[in-house]
């Protein structure tokens, strides 16, 4: 019998992610500096989303809704207690097994994503185009052993099934079998026992977005969940019950995760998933909805500035743009379209969500914005020394949530000295504001100079004929590097040299000249990843 105290006692009998957490000594400082943050040491995230809700009388109240179905909290329940006694009595779920979860939003995704919590698994959420071979490395890092998957999308993890030894149970979706998830989950009790885990058990592994092209799986708790809600939510968006969220980025993105699923559940509102939330389809959508909520990159947002006058937006009343750096030009083009204010910010899938933005009020462009309350900021040297406002240096953040990789060295890496390093360079303005420069890597030096490729992003951006670009550093023998831009012009402008001329004129007279691109390839399009971030080490890779 362990001598551990009941009160903080794992309920995991599958110790696999628990025995593999990064040792203490190589974890960040953890704070809850907040009243909010006092949270108790029994802890299910799923149980204090959805079942205190109905507790609380909510139960009627409209919770997930899709193109195909909407549940209010109440049924949004019962379809999570049914699809949990599935993963329990059919599938033999014990409590800190690996639950792949495999599917385009929808309403019936984020039920099986409760019903894993409430059975005491952990999440492992795929990006939906993933194929077989990246299916495979996650199922190996994380030693899946059971799989809730779209019918749609069972093609690529079938392929991958063969390599996959750990993953012995997979039951589908969307599919209307006899056998399907929804038939036998139809035959079970309404009402389920939740697992009475410790607020520190393990409830999610997500993995990173692959921007550096080799992803980790990154490791949160059921606090972590519950954390995060108590931060951003409430001192920076501040939505209310009656709000309707929406967006693009998929549950299997913590900025999706969060945004789409787990804020709205924390206070009340209600919430749409859409299986495809391209801009096209994206603005029609809120005006369906009347969505008054959006979460998406700023990529879309620019795509969809040009269209919203053809949709009815008057529900809309708060925009909320991460994933990566918010451009100027893309904040100025979505407010002189609809008149609303992108709340900006950062966070990382290792911090689960945002912790520094800043709301309508304070948003200035070209900043992000203030440390969220619950977290603290600095800018560090290479040294670790805390550097002075003004100057560009490493963000480092320190929270109730921190960087817990899944058995990975790179841990090292992210973790120095307490802080959370996000591999971002960033300054602090004059008036206390984070202003982002690069990530750590993209900073490209030519000729003695530091430039940021960001910022030559920004610039080009603001060129009429630019719909969006990508920024590295090329190596050249003379300056060391390069700044070469890759360029997607909107219809109507050639790709040739009088453009390309253009274009360095116009970035010369917009920034310091020496930030210009000395080279510019025109391309169709630009390498993303599946939540929208560009890819740009396969820009360097091709430069």
């Amino acid at each position: 019998m362990s001598a551990e105290p009941a009160a903080v006692r794992t309920a995991h009998v599958d110790t696999f992610a628990r025995d593999r957490l990064p040792p203490p000594q190589a974890l960040p400082e953890f704070l809850f500096e907040l009243p909010a943050l006092q949270l108790p040491p029994r802890l299910n995230c799923a149980a204090e989303l959805l079942d205190r809700r109905v507790a609380a009388g909510d139960g009627d109240r409209p919770c997930v809704a899709g193109h195909d179905r909407r549940y209010t909290y109440a049924g949004l329940l019962a379809e999570a207690n049914r699809i949990a006694h599935v993963l329990v009595d059919d599938l033999g779920l014990v409590p800190g097994n690996r639950v792949l979860l495999r599917g385009a939003n929808s309403p019936m995704l984020a039920a099986c994503w409760l019903a894993v919590v409430k059975a005491g698994g952990i999440v492992v959420g795929t990006m939906p185009l993933l194929r077989a071979r990246e299916l495979t490395t996650i199922v190996h890092k994380a030693q899946v052993t059971h799989a809730l998957v779209d019918a749609r999308l069972a093609g690529e993890l079938e392929l991958a099934r063969a390599d996959c030894p750990t993953l012995a149970r997979v039951l589908s979706f969307h599919g209307g079998g006899a056998d399907g998830l929804e038939a036998r989950a139809a035959a079970k009790p309404a009402t389920f026992a939740n697992v009475d885990t410790a607020a520190d058990d393990i409830c999610l592994m997500a993995f990173t977005s692959g921007t550096t092209g080799v992803p980790k799986g990154t490791l949160h708790f059921h606090r972590d969940v519950m954390a995060a809600c108590a931060c951003w939510p409430p001192h920076v968006l501040r939505a209310t019950r009656d709000d309707v969220f929406i967006g693009s980025p998929p549950l299997a993105f913590t900025f999706g995760l969060g945004g789409l699923l787990v804020f709205p559940l924390a206070i009340g509102a209600s919430t749409v998933l859409l299986e495809k939330a391209t801009p096209d389809a994206l603005l029609p959508a809120i005006a369906q909805f009347r969505a008054s909520v959006c979460f998406t990159a700023p990529t879309s947002y620019r795509a969809m500035a040009s269209q919203v006058a053809a949709h009815d937006l008057s529900s809309l009343r708060k925009c909320v743009s991460a994933g990566e750096a918010l451009p100027a030009a893309t904040r100025r083009l979505w407010k002189d379209a609809t008149g609303i204010e992108i709340i900006d910010g950062i966070g990382s899938t290792e911090l689960f969500h945002i912790f520094i933005s800043a709301d309508e009020a304070h948003a200035r462009p070209g900043a992000t914005g203030l440390p969220v309350p619950g977290y603290r900021a600095a800018i560090l040297d290479d040294e670790g020394r805390e550097l002075p406002r003004g100057q560009v240096g490493r963000l480092a953040i320190k929270g109730p949530t921190g960087c817990k990789y899944l058995d990975d060295p790179r841990q090292a890496s992210y973790v120095q000295g307490g802080w959370n390093l996000t591999g971002d360079a960033y300054l602090v303005d004059e008036d206390g504001q984070f202003v982002y420069q690069a990530r750590t890597d993209d900073m490209i030096i030519s000729g003695g100079y530091n430039i940021a490729g960001p910022e030559v992003e920004g610039a080009l951006l603001l060129h009429p004929a630019v719909a969006e670009c990508g920024v590295v550093g090329r190596a050249d023998e003379a300056r060391g590097m390069i700044v070469k831009a890759y360029v997607v012009l909107r219809p109507g402008h050639a790709a040739d040299a009088d453009m390309i001329r253009t274009l360095q004129d116009f970035v010369k007279a917009t920034i310091a000249p020496y930030k210009y691109p000395r080279e510019i390839e025109f391309r169709a399009s630009l390498p993303r990843t599946e939540t929208g971030k560009l890819q740009r080490f396969r820009l360097r890779e091709g430069a």
